[in-house]
């Protein structure tokens, strides 16, 4: 005797060998062996054999027309014998019955299983809605297969050129467009983001890194609606200064200036003058609500995203010729010994004389220059005064940071800056700590810390940069730099507070403290009741959330772009074999860009040495590179400029403080920034 039965979802032959209570010991068609269940069996027969019935079967499932089947079935349960009777007009053969089995089971559209070999007609309306979905799927197939064998030629289908972005950072994976672009790719052994490049989608792949970029923060695009430019407070004093910047060629936003003046009794007042946004932009006005929304002004090289409308930057930057609004910070020093005798804060019109660049001044103004008096350049003796000053302001940080701890910065590591001009990067190296860096990084520093101690004096609350003393395990944790919304130390800067109040124009952060600083100037100790942020407001700890999310992306995509012109430079150099440093074990960077690479199976040197690379290939889509060692420099001492970062005591990796934190932007100012937990830092030392 032989049987149909069912297992596990799939129907089988077989010939029973034995019977043992409710089972048969049944032998297929291979040779195997298995258990059947009684209750599982649909048919019993003679003949044919089990391997010959089965293929009877599924030639007479392949031939039942399912519409007539269909018909013919009824609206009540029907076991599959019965129904077969009906259809083939006698009782089903074995071999009839087990294709029609077959058939039932095939075809759930069109009937729904009830129970081991019964089933029942579905009611008309659920079969041609479900009819319809299938020929809809099968268009739908169609139209993908056309996708596929278009992307396949490189040719980007009509009905994908409006969603290139959403296909590749937020795809919705039940489309048929996003199908056919992963049908391709998998055909094509390649990625989405290449396949897109390759047929014009996307259309370099610096656009790819921006669009990603744009789609994920922007999502409304990076533009600024139409808002009318506020004004300033009508009664604003004139200062009896000439101040002067020093920036950058590329900077726009220009929002530090200094002044100088030598007073009857010989003492020094030095004025830093900040750009006064917060003078005219009100907590939740429409200007701010843009701001806070982005957080800051978003550096790439060649290009920049600001934090605010042109407009409003065009009305507010210290541009020269102008009588600009600032919050000025005036020092009177002791010229003797530079110690500062008073401080003054006030809102005021500055005249802007000069807008000074590095460019024309860097070869002009250094060290020995400012040591013997030779040049002729602007504001020459002012520079002075202040390069005088500086040095003061840097001993005294060192002294008070080595009181926490901590040892001496370094000044001997490499910037760089980027310029890109129709596609074409050029990349200059800057030695850290040339006197017009220092002179503009210990008066912002200078200015940062006393107002912050001004603040907390006024017990008015800030937005502060926090280093040293904080919780969790180990050296780095204890020494990330934090945010918080009450004075501080900074300990890797050596102050006892610093609060980021410099760039308004550019940082939220800053626009928030202005407001502060300005409370305090002018209400004293009435300034809690009046500063529009009180201790432990709620909505000071979700900017400082908000802001703190935002700087880590743009510095992310500031890094990844500054890597892909370092990438492009290499070709646009031809550079094949180049020079590079040693960092640390595999990590290495290049002499003349800051591209910095691994290399397993480098070589034990030490770091700072000097070594010859190959360079195989690289991709500006994944921003990799592969390189071979070609040679090591004789001397194993670390060049001068390296630019390395050193070791405490612990072993543990202590970065030496760059000129800028973060957003190190060509057209920034000069600021040193706080000591990072990372080991490597490429970006440019500009702020």
């Amino acid at each position: 005797m032989n049987l149909f039965f069912e297992e596990s979802g799939d129907f089988k032959v077989g010939t029973v060998l034995s019977q043992a209570g409710e089972a048969y010991q049944v032998e297929m068609a291979s040779g195997k062996r298995t258990k059947v269940k009684i209750k599982d069996v649909l048919l019993q027969y003679a003949a044919p054999a089990p391997a010959v019935l089965h293929e009877q079967a599924k030639a007479v499932a392949a031939g039942i027309d399912l519409d007539f089947l269909w018909e013919v079935a009824g609206e009540e349960e029907f076991g599959f014998a019965e129904l077969g009777a009906e259809y083939f007009g006698h009782a089903p053969l074995p071999f009839e019955a087990a294709g029609l089995i077959l058939s039932l089971h095939s075809a759930p559209v069109y009937f729904y299983k009830k129970g081991r070999g019964r089933y029942k007609a579905a009611p008309e309306a659920s079969l041609k809605a479900a009819l319809a979905g299938i020929e809809k799927k099968k268009l739908q197939m169609l139209v993908q297969v056309a996708y596929v064998e278009e992307l396949k030629a490189n040719k980007l289908p009509a009905a994908m050129q409006a969603m290139v972005l959403q296909l590749l950072f937020k795809p919705d994976k039940n489309t048929i467009e996003y199908k056919a672009l992963e049908a391709a790719c998998n055909e094509l052994h390649t990625s989405a983001p290449r396949l897109m490049l390759a047929t014009g989608g996307i259309a370099t792949p610096k656009d790819l890194h921006l669009s990603k970029f744009l789609f994920e923060n922007f999502p409304k695009g990076a533009g600024f609606p139409d808002v009318p430019v506020p004004g300033v407070p009508a009664k604003l004093p004139l200062a009896g200064v000439a101040a002067f910047s020093i920036d950058d060629v590329t900077t726009t936003e220009i929002d530090d200036a200094f002044s100088v003046v030598t007073l009857e009794d010989g003492t020094v007042r030095v004025g830093i003058h900040i750009a006064a946004p917060g003078l005219g932009i009100r907590p939740d006005d429409a200007i701010d609500k843009m701001a806070r929304q982005r957080m800051s002004t978003v550096y790439m090289p060649g290009d920049k995203i600001t934090m605010l409308p042109d407009e409003i930057v065009a009305a507010f930057t210290l541009a020269e010729g102008k009588n600009c609004p600032a919050l000025s910070l005036y020092a009177t020093l002791d010229p003797a010994d530079w110690t500062v005798l008073k401080l003054e804060t006030r809102a005021e019109l500055v005249p802007i004389a000069s807008n000074l660049r590095h460019n024309d001044l860097d070869d002009l103004v250094n060290e020995e220059t400012l040591a013997n008096g030779a040049g002729d350049y602007p504001h020459k003796a002012e520079l002075g005064l202040l390069w005088q000053w500086a040095q003061q302001l840097e001993q005294g940080r060192m002294k008070k940071r080595e009181g926490f701890g901590l040892k001496p910065e370094q000044n001997n590591r490499i910037d760089f800056n980027f310029y890109v001009e129709d596609d074409v990067v050029t990349v200059a190296r800057r030695k850290r700590g040339a006197p017009l860096d220092k002179i503009v990084a210990e008066l912002m520093i200078f200015a940062n810390s006393s107002w912050g101690k001004m603040m907390h004096e006024h017990g008015v609350p800030g937005i502060y940069r926090a280093q040293g003393g904080g919780s969790g395990n180990g050296w780095a944790a204890k020494m990330q730099v934090r945010m918080v919304t009450h004075a501080a130390p900074h300990q890797g800067l050596g102050v006892d507070q610093y609060a980021w109040s410099t760039s308004p124009l550019r940082r939220y952060t800053d626009l928030v403290n202005q407001w502060q600083i300005i409370a305090c100037a002018e209400h004293g100790v009435t300034a809690p009741l009046v500063a529009p942020f009180k201790p432990r407001d709620a909505n000071l700890f979700a900017i400082v959330s908000a802001f703190d999310a935002a700087y880590a992306a743009y510095g992310d995509f500031q890094s990844n772009m500054e890597r892909y012109w370092c990438l492009r430079w290499l070709g646009q150099e031809n550079a094949r074999q180049v020079e590079a440093v040693v960092l640390k074990d595999e990590i290495l960077r290049l002499v003349d860009i800051p591209l910095v690479i691994k290399l397993p199976g480098m070589p034990q040197v030490a770091r700072g040495a000097q070594v010859k690379l190959d360079i195989l290939r690289w991709d500006e889509v994944d921003l990799t590179i592969e390189a071979r060692l070609l040679e090591i420099a004789a001397t194993a001492e670390a060049a001068p400029d390296a630019g390395l970062d050193y070791e405490d005591e612990a072993g543990q990796d202590e970065a030496p403080a760059t000129l800028q934190e973060a957003n190190q932007a060509p057209d920034a100012d000069v600021e040193v920034a706080e000591l990072a937990s990372e080991t490597v830092s490429t970006e440019p030392a500009v702020e």
